[in-house]
């Protein structure tokens, strides 16, 4: 058959359809570099159509010489390339499988599927694209859900007890790994770079719409922001206005937890995190931190910058309806205990 001559009417599908089918379906998303490394959905790997300056080129040919030219510039840009697109979507997808999507399931999606389905790949394309994923998965934080908030200071492994409760059955959804943040001015500590708040959405979302509604899920006690990621305003109001288990757990037994996560990351690197609150411990206490720092006084150092985190917590919680509040005092950090215990609790109230 000759390519002139060969048509088939593209596989459109909705956001609900491209939300499903992805569980098990590679997803390529055509847009270029920058637009992928700024956010995408998870685990979508690009294959561009248009580099960023290709992409560039082509919308100046657009606006200044209209829509057809704009074509030809695309097609001249693109020509060389076909061979690779479908060696590279081969690699993603040997049976042949694919969903794909760009900005607004426009142009690039549909010359890409073009492309892929004359090799014999079955393809569909994401109506709305990128678009309107996005809009999907922030309406979703607006669904409601029966969520409990795992409370308590700095230092008393409220992560490491969410992760019991996944495995004693509860559902979790564990803020702190998405965003690649434990929270605090030590928080990138030991962790990897941080995203965007768009891709932390997303990425959020992804565990979000796993969910089973008409069950619990439990979260971690968080404020709006992450590092420099962002919670949405929309989950962010429900987590708020949630039932909170707090975890009451001594400073003397906090801080050995701390010493033991943190001092094996070296002196520079607390220093640096240090700087962050500076003015918030006071410059006294700063001075003190520093030479308790360099006489590897870790105690001393995490002892100090608790008075400033206990006390920023304590004011969060007293906003909270005091009604909704459990509290919970263990003289132990045994989690697992902690978190059969806490269930419970829940398991009574209900």
């Amino acid at each position: 058959m000759s390519v002139f001559f060969y048509y088939k009417m593209q596989h459109v599908i909705n956001i609900t359809e491209f939300i499903q089918q992805a569980e098990h379906v590679p997803i390529i998303d055509v847009r270029s570099p920058g637009e992928f490394a700024k956010a995408h959905i998870p685990n979508a790997i690009n294959i561009p159509l248009f580099t960023d300056e290709e992409r560039k080129i082509v919308g100046i040919r657009y606006k200044e010489n209209g829509r057809d030219q704009a074509i030809f510039s695309g097609l001249d840009i693109v020509g060389p390339k076909l061979k690779l697109f479908i060696k590279q979507a081969l690699k993603i997808a040997p049976d042949k499988n694919v969903l794909i999507y760009c900005w607004r399931g426009g142009m690039r999606s549909k010359s890409m599927a073009w492309l892929l389905d004359f090799y014999g790949f079955n393809v569909s394309i994401l109506s709305g694209g990128y678009k309107k994923y996005r809009n999907y998965a922030l309406k979703s934080f607006e669904k409601q859900a029966e969520i409990v908030i795992l409370g308590g200071k700095t230092g008393s492994g409220k992560t490491i007890i969410l992760n019991k409760l996944r495995k004693l059955g509860e559902q979790i959804i564990d803020l702190e790994k998405i965003a690649n943040h434990k929270g605090s001015a030590f928080g990138s500590i030991g962790e990897k770079e941080q995203d965007s708040t768009e891709f932390f959405e997303n990425k959020l979302f992804h565990e979000w719409n796993k969910l089973d509604f008409n069950k619990r899920v439990w979260l971690e006690d968080e404020s709006h922001s992450i590092g420099r990621n962002f919670i949405p305003n929309a989950l962010f109001d429900q987590m708020r206005n949630s039932r909170t288990i707090f975890i009451d757990i001594s400073k003397e037994l906090r801080i050995e937890y701390l010493v033991n996560e943190y001092a094996i990351f070296g002196n520079e690197v607390i220093e640096n995190a240090l700087k962050n609150i500076n003015k918030r411990i006071g410059n006294n206490n700063y001075k003190t931190t520093l030479e308790a720092l360099n006489n590897n006084n870790y105690k001393a150092v995490t002892d100090i910058s608790l008075q400033y985190y206990d006390k920023a917590y304590l004011y969060g919680l007293s906003k909270r309806d005091q009604e909704l509040v459990s509290k919970i005092e263990f003289n132990h950090m045994d989690f697992e205990i902690i978190a059969k215990k806490i269930i419970e609790i829940e398991n009574q109230r209900v």
